[in-house]
């Protein structure tokens, strides 16, 4: 049988984890989003903004959960941080 590459809850905890991000094991991914926005700071959004991309241009599926929590959490925090941190 052949698997697809999927980016579901665990594969985002997983690379919010590598990145040192502190989320709770068992996180839902709407949580791990809430949690890895808060207290941005240049390095922190850089890095975000790095794997959301790696994840979007990725040939791997990324499951309606994860892409909704990343669309409805991450990418907003990022866009309020980047408009009110630029010079």
């Amino acid at each position: 049988m052949m698997h697809a590459d999927l980016i579901d809850q665990e594969d985002l905890l997983g690379q919010l984890k590598s990145l040192g991000f502190q989320v709770p094991s068992g996180s839902t991914a709407e949580q791990a989003c809430e949690c890895a926005v808060r207290g941005l700071d240049n390095a922190r959004a850089n890095e975000l903004r790095r794997m959301v991309k790696d994840m979007y241009t990725s040939s791997a599926t990324i499951l309606p959960c994860v892409r909704q929590a990343i669309d409805q959490q991450l990418l907003p925090a990022l866009a309020d941080y980047q408009k009110n941190h630029s010079a």
